[in-house]
């Protein structure tokens, strides 16, 4: 039968694996992965090995997992470096204090803490990675589970990141004024460090979401503010606990935080909101809307106290300068046909009128021409249907009694046109709030990135836009990695973007815009297919923002404010304790991501623009041809969104009915579901695919040109990295999950008698399923790319060669295997639960599609809909009429469910900790 021993260990399984792979050099079409799973399954179909039993190597896995996680965070941070890299920041280093103010007071750094789905790791799992990176201490086996994510869970995740973040701000801002009180003590109280900025879009992104209202962004708010004046105030108790001031700074916290707790009750009601919004905007003597007085007076004390309360106190003041009245800035964000539809009522034969027309921006120039400040009130919010507009009422409220002085910024999805950056600016200026509000564009669709340099030329030409520009002090836009990435391939998407950021710089130079500031708000994750690259921190800011980049708005004479997300819960684990949060923010200072080298030579990659450029394209190319095959499409949907466990409070995908599900759509899944569906499959297609093809018939010429190239070299590391977890074998094996000779063969020989109806009857059902025939297709045409890009990758020297490489490709396909045992006991088990009659439209071949899809849990519930394991039994009726029948009293279905319905509930428990643990391994959700 099989090699196992007994008592099957992660050892024995590794070994198995090791010498099924030697099959593959005398049988090439050999599955080493796929039979490892049939060893499995046949031992557990035999009772020879119980789920829980494979709970136990589960967990083990899962404990590598993580402890490969923290291995992977530790490396990027190098948290022991810390203090060392704390004081070389501020070290005297012969420059002078006009250079070290202007090197200080700039951010280098925008980070945004956004809700993306990316919870994977329970709240003990994170704590324990984030104490082995920090510590390097080795990882123990911890409890994994994680609560239901909803919006309150992501937002109080946010800023308890955030939290960490201010603290580590903190004591880089204190550092600092120690070392200029040390070198310039006639000077040093001049300096106003600003090292980085936080933000959140937690709460206040309503783009795709009917779950926010808007009445949540604004208890949000009030809730942040209530947070940071009670941080404020500890600081300051913590100089001196009786402090004048520290009184006004408690009492502004509990007179927000009253209001914070009516806004977050059900407000739909006119009564309810009305004494809400009265509170709250009522005259007050403990309502404070600006700090401005408050830093004024701190600033003014530190003057003259001692030197070491000097310090504090002008941290303090620093931290209240960055922050406001929040736990940083915020962004809200609507999408571009939310702006055109709310545009077009404004304008005369606006319904009709084309918004990419002349005639359509001529009529916004009018209407911007004529833009009068109305004012508005929580009774205009409660009335108004539209999202834009609502969305441009809350941030008006928000200015007028939550925080006067904090700018926000309004992000607009799916922005392609100048048209509707000038209608933002129309609702802006027509609730006077232009002069605190960036507006700013996103670029992440395939045609936003093609026209996106045009379209920048034509929107920094309208005069209005460059006025408003101006008085901001800065033109901001936004990039997205994941949906770039997902429609074009990441390495496309990372050049596409590099040169529309070139394109920027351009622009803003030929508008006269130097004398502004360009803030860059790169959206990536931590995946590598959704524009993290995981080969260094170095490479990680470089990838979304390329040296080249940076340094065509240096020669531009245009200060650059890089920015970039932390998404979700695997974005704020670099954030999950303080010190943590140091050691990510001193090694960010520590590379100036917003200091670009002007001096450095042009890399031969953007020289030779005939090689590179066709290159990009040909990937490109090779990438949309899979985005546009079916035999793709129906492979990465092929289990719905099942090999993944719910990890935001945002849907991943549409609402579909069971006809859907079998034709499902790629656009139905969101971007990062569909990069962790591409590493459960176990290749990430996005990242590796297309790269070998494009060098095809001139590996020589590539080859040189990615040697040479410090962009190409990191093109390189970025497709090893992805390469050395890769594996086409996997694709394949899970083909082999709908192959109905498979099963039809399984008891073949007699050697399973006990599972022969059930393989029969597999057998029978899979004759007409399509998906073993889609993902032969799919390991093949994945298969001739790799063998280009190992021809490739011959002719380049390995810069980074991964010494556990095999080690962790193993640990992988035991993960992957044991999977696929357990899926075969879920198929089995299935098929053999007693027939049922049709109930709610819902038949036994309906629940079988369920399964086969992975939508066990709706599958379950029909079973135990058709299964009751109790009845009603007769003497629950106080009736008084005598009854004979029925003799007896009601049985349910125990059996059924211990036998069949149990089984698979504890198998598909265990099927999802694997596609965790297999996220670890590659070190991210998607």
């Amino acid at each position: 039968m099989t090699d196992l021993p007994q008592d099957i260990t992660l050892d024995a399984l590794a070994e198995r694996l090791r010498v099924l792979h030697r099959q593959t050099s005398e049988t090439p079409l050999f599955n080493p992965v796929f039979q490892l799973s049939l060893d499995l399954s046949r031992r557990i179909e035999a009772g020879k090995t119980g789920l829980a039993d494979l709970g136990g190597l589960v967990e083990e896995l899962e404990t590598a997992g993580l402890a490969a996680r923290a291995q992977r965070l530790g490396a990027l941070v190098e948290p022991a470096r810390t203090l060392d890299r704390l004081t070389e920041l501020t070290a005297d280093n012969d420059t002078g204090f006009d250079a070290f103010r202007a090197h200080w007071e700039h951010p280098q750094l925008h980070a945004v803490f956004t809700a993306h789905p990316t919870f994977l790791l329970g709240p003990d799992a994170t704590a324990a990675v984030a104490n082995a990176a920090q510590t390097g201490e080795a990882l123990t086996p911890t409890d994994t589970s994680r609560p239901t994510i909803t919006l309150p869970y992501e937002h109080a995740q946010a800023l308890s990141a955030i939290g960490n973040a201010q603290q580590a701000r903190d004591r880089i801002v204190s550092s600092v004024f120690a070392q200029a009180q040390a070198r310039w003590p006639d000077r040093w109280g001049e300096l106003a460090p600003m090292p980085f900025r936080f933000a959140s879009w937690v709460g206040y992104d309503m783009d795709g979401r009917t779950d926010i209202k808007w009445y949540t962004s604004i208890a949000f708010r009030l809730s942040e503010k209530v947070m940071r004046l009670e941080s404020y105030a500890c600081s300051l108790k913590a100089i001196d606990s009786d402090h004048p001031l520290l009184g006004r700074l408690q009492r502004a916290a509990a007179h927000a935080a009253v209001s914070a707790e009516e806004f977050a009750g059900d407000l739909s009601e006119p009564a309810a909101l009305s004494a809400a919004a009265n509170r709250l905007t009522a005259d007050h003597e403990d309502r404070l809307l600006s700090l401005g007085q408050t830093i004024a007076a701190i600033e003014a004390e530190a003057g003259d106290a001692l030197p070491e309360r000097a310090i504090a106190l002008r941290t303090l003041a620093a931290a209240m300068r960055a922050d406001g009245l929040g736990m940083g800035w915020v962004h809200f964000r609507v999408n571009a046909k939310q702006l055109h539809n709310a545009i077009r009522t404004r304008m005369a034969g606006g319904a009709e009128l084309d918004l990419g027309s002349r005639g359509a921006l001529a009529a916004l120039r009018e209407l911007l021409a004529g833009a009068e400040p109305l004012t508005a009130n929580f009774a205009s919010l409660g009335i108004e249907s539209s999202t834009a507009v609502r969305q441009f009422l809350v941030m008006t409220q928000i200015f007028k009694h939550v925080d006067a002085d904090s700018p926000i910024r309004m992000l607009v999805a799916e922005c392609e046109q100048p048209a509707t950056m000038l209608a933002a600016l129309y609702f802006a200026r027509r609730f006077g709030i232009a002069d605190k509000v960036d507006i700013s564009p996103l670029f992440e669709t395939e045609a936003a990135l093609e026209h996106g340099g045009r379209f920048l030329d034509a929107l920094l030409a309208e005069d209005d836009y460059r006025s408003y520009a101006r008085a901001r002090g800065r033109v901001a836009i936004q990039t997205g990695f994941s949906d770039a990435g997902r429609f074009v391939g990441q390495i496309p998407a990372s050049l596409a973007i590099e040169r529309l950021q070139g394109r920027l710089a351009s622009a803003m130079a030929a508008n006269g815009l130097s004398d502004v500031a360009a803030l860059i708000f790169d959206t990536h994750g931590e995946g590598m297919g959704r524009g993290a690259h995981p080969s260094g921190f170095a490479d990680r800011l470089e990838w979304p923002l390329s040296p080249w980049a940076r340094r065509r708005f240096a020669r531009a004479d245009i200060r650059l404010e890089p920015e970039v997300s932390f998404q979700g819960g695997d974005g704020y684990l670099f954030f999950a304790t303080p010190e943590l949060a140091l050691a990510t923010l001193t090694r960010i200072a520590e590379l100036a991501p917003a200091k670009p080298d002007v001096d450095v030579p042009t890399d031969l990659f953007y020289r030779r623009t005939d090689l590179s450029l066709d290159f990009y394209r040909a990937i490109k190319d090779h990438q949309q041809g899979h985005l546009a095959s079916r035999t793709y499409a129906r492979a990465v949907t092929a289990f719905g969104l099942g090999l993944l466990s719910e990890t935001g409070s945002r849907r991943s995908r549409r609402q579909s009915d069971l006809a859907a599900d079998r034709d499902m759509n790629l656009r139905q899944i969101r971007a990062i579901p569909h990069n962790a569906i591409l590493q459960q499959l176990g290749y990430p297609v996005n990242v590796i695919a297309g790269v070998g093809s494009a060098a095809d018939g001139i590996e020589e010429d590539v080859a040189a040109l990615l040697t040479e190239s410090a962009r190409g070299r990191q093109i390189v590391r970025l497709v090893r990295a992805a390469n050395a977890l890769a594996s086409i074998k996997t694709v394949a094996a899970f083909g082999e999950l709908f192959n109905s000779a498979y099963w039809a063969s399984r008891p073949y020989r007699g050697t399973e008698e006990h599972l022969a109806r059930a393989c029969e009857t597999l057998a029978e059902y899979l004759t007409g399923d399509d998906r073993n025939g889609v993902f032969r297709r799919m390991a093949s045409r994945l298969r001739v790319d790799a063998l280009k890009l190992h021809r490739l990758l011959a002719l380049i020297p390995d810069e980074q060669p991964h010494q556990s490489r095999e080690n962790v490709r193993r640990t992988i396909g035991i993960l992957q295997a044991l999977r696929l045992a357990l899926l075969q006991h879920i198929f089995l088990k299935a098929v053999s639960v007693p027939a049922f009659s049709r109930a709610n439209d819902i038949s036994r071949t309906d629940v079988l599609e369920m399964v086969f899809s992975l939508r066990i849990d709706d599958a379950l519930a029909q079973l135990r809909r058709a299964y009751p394991v109790s009845f009603p039994r007769k003497t629950d009726f106080a009736v008084d009429e005598p009854g004979e029948y029925p003799r007896g009293e009601g049985v349910g279905y125990a059996a059924i469910r211990r036998d069949f319905i149990e089984p698979i509930e504890e198998a598909h428990a265990l099927v999802l900790r694997i596609g965790a643990a297999i996220a670890n391994v590659f070190g991210a959700h998607g």
